[in-house]
């Protein structure tokens, strides 16, 4: 009877003549669906709703992988939540006319999340100060 453990191939061997790569797919987490939260975000530019669907994803993924993939979709739910406030704020000011540069304000403020939100996926590396209310 032959051993089973010489079927299974470990981890360094070549199998079909390329190197096994499970090890390597492990350490390297699936940053899809974050970096699809990010987009919609920046889409609602556009389109308006995007960022509901979003907050939506960040909510179900969030618990689902790394500790610094977790604080991604914390920092998007945060983001989603903060600039709702943030856009209240402004249709509110907007009576008085300084609501209108603060839309401006919002959009950059928005824009500099998800580009550092990116590049710390990239990087795979949790973005800073996900707690702050601003950058």
């Amino acid at each position: 009877m032959q051993d089973s453990s010489q079927d299974k191939p470990t981890e360094g061997t070549v199998v079909n003549g390329e190197p096994e790569r499970a090890a390597e797919n492990q350490r390297k987490p699936d940053t899809t669906m974050a970096m699809v939260v990010y987009a919609l975000y920046l889409a609602s530019f556009i389109l308006g709703f995007t960022s509901i669907v979003g907050v939506v994803i960040a909510y179900v993924y969030k618990g689902k992988g790394p500790e610094w993939l977790d604080e991604h979709y914390r920092y998007q739910i945060r983001t989603f939540w903060m600039g709702m406030v943030y856009g209240l704020l402004c249709l509110v000011l907007a009576v008085i006319g300084i609501g209108f540069l603060l839309m401006l304000a919002l959009a950059v403020w928005l824009i500099v999340r998800c580009v550092k939100g990116f590049k710390g996926l990239q990087e795979q590396r949790a973005p800073s100060n996900v707690d702050t209310w601003l950058f």
